[in-house]
């Protein structure tokens, strides 16, 4: 029994039976059988299903929101809106995946030769809970346009979010079992993946997560695909535009309570505009509203989990005790976590060092641009970056010192169904969204004939 309880509330929402092995496998035999059939639809069928799952999405948004909220206290407003995100990435593939895994002809030797993109078979979606929809719709719906059935494990105290995606997919008038909820724990994933009906695996999650499931796929000579942490430095040139950078850092770290990989964690200044531009940011910061997650006016609300505000509390006093200064906020209780600013953050201090999943940004100051590259790439993750400066032919020239699977400018990192998203180093590995995302998860079959 798997219990989902309110992070704010802590009321139990629902109590879970989990799956047996029994009715796993047996979910398993059908998803594979449906596969067979599925897999034969047309793109013209699967363009028509996807887009009724867009319209099912946001016809029924507050409703999807709130068990979002409910469960792990996004704040409504960012619930509904990534509602609205799964149903753009439905749109996005609908239109464009007959384009995207189009026959591509090749002059050979041969009359006649091309490569063809065909479906895997049953994939195995092993997911988080901070974005319990996105993150499941952002990999699940270009794995069905391209002809392949999912089953999905998702995070146990999300395990509402992944029982009613299931039933916007049949809602939509996909077959039962071209998407399937598995009620299981994490100690069941590795004979899940040991299933030879599973071809191929990508997960969501931590460092530590990806590792593990890496080794089991590659165990058993499976394509996996890894979505892991990031620890984004947000880099402030001294001819930024100062006002407009503090917004998009505000949304960059503590949205969804600072509780995502590409949040912005690290904020780089250089130090002629340091002190001020500190100031500034730290007075924001302090007017943001927290509170009840189902209040609409609330930005930020509370932690997923208790003991998730108790980490990011260690690593905020370790850093103390090294020297770092809180700017603003640094109390927690309970699942509530103050939205914090810390400055004299150095690479020493685990701030610094490791990934924090919370609204807590630690502030670094540089002297120049090849000092800010520097501190940049002294990470393990290399999910993404932010550079702000007017100077854009300047900023250009630096992308590729950058060791990141993303570089934005004068914006905040973020997914968009148009461009790949992924990162390198202990960020990942293999790209979602776009024509490469798409990609990932098929065979790419040559084709060669001769007279």
């Amino acid at each position: 029994m798997i219990k989902s309880i309110n992070p704010y509330t802590e009321n139990t929402l629902k109590t879970h039976t989990v799956h047996s092995r029994t009715e796993v496998e047996s979910i398993l035999q059908k998803s594979s059988k449906r596969f067979l059939q599925y897999k034969n639809s047309s793109f013209e069928e699967r363009k028509i299903l996807m887009l009724n799952t867009a319209k099912e999405l946001l016809k029924n948004k507050r409703l999807y929101a709130e068990m979002i909220t409910n469960e792990m206290g996004k704040p409504i407003t960012q619930a509904i809106a990534e509602i609205e995100k799964c149903a753009w990435v439905c749109e996005y593939y609908a239109e464009n995946a007959e384009k995207h895994l189009s026959v591509k002809k090749i002059k050979t030797d041969a009359k006649k030769s091309y490569v063809k993109y065909e479906p895997l078979g049953v994939l195995l979606a092993i997911m988080p809970w901070n974005y319990p929809f996105w993150q499941v719709f952002r990999f699940t719906v270009p794995a069905l346009m391209a002809g392949n059935v999912v089953v999905l494990k998702h995070a146990s105290n999300v395990f509402g979010s992944a029982l009613l995606i299931q039933e916007v997919f049949e809602k939509a008038g996909f077959p039962i079992h071209c998407f399937t909820t598995l009620k299981v724990g994490s100690d069941r994933v590795e004979e899940i993946i040991d299933n030879d009906i599973i071809k191929a695996v990508t997960i969501t999650g931590s460092g530590p997560a990806g590792s593990s499931v890496a080794a089991t796929a590659g165990k058993n000579i499976k394509k996996s695909v890894l979505e892991l942490g990031g620890n984004n430095a947000m880099i402030v040139f001294n001819d930024a535009s100062i006002n407009d950078a503090i917004e998009t850092i505000i949304q960059a770290r503590f949205q969804n309570t600072g509780q995502s990989c590409i949040a912005g964690k690290r904020l780089l200044i250089e130090e002629s505009i340091a002190s001020s531009f500190i100031e500034k940011l730290s007075l924001k910061v302090s007017k943001l509203k927290s509170g009840d997650p189902i209040d609409k006016e609330t930005f930020i609300g509370v932690m997923a989990k208790q003991n998730l505000a108790e980490k990011l509390e260690a690593q905020l006093n370790n850093s103390l005790d090294l020297g770092a200064k809180i700017e603003v906020g640094g109390k927690r209780s309970k699942t509530f976590f103050e939205p914090t600013i810390v400055s004299n953050v150095t690479p020493e201090m685990e701030i610094f060092k490791e990934e924090t999943f919370g609204p807590l940004l630690a502030v670094t100051t540089f002297k120049n641009e090849e000092e800010a590259i520097k501190l940049s790439n002294k990470s393990k993750f290399g999910l993404g970056v932010m550079l702000f400066s007017k100077d854009i032919k300047k900023m250009e020239k630096m992308v590729p010192q950058f060791e990141e699977g993303a570089v934005f400018i004068n914006e905040l990192v973020k997914s968009d169904p148009r461009l790949p998203f992924g990162g390198v180093k202990t960020s990942g590995y293999g790209r979602e969204l776009s024509s490469d995302g798409i990609k990932e998860f098929v065979n790419v079959k040559t084709v060669y004939i001769n007279m």
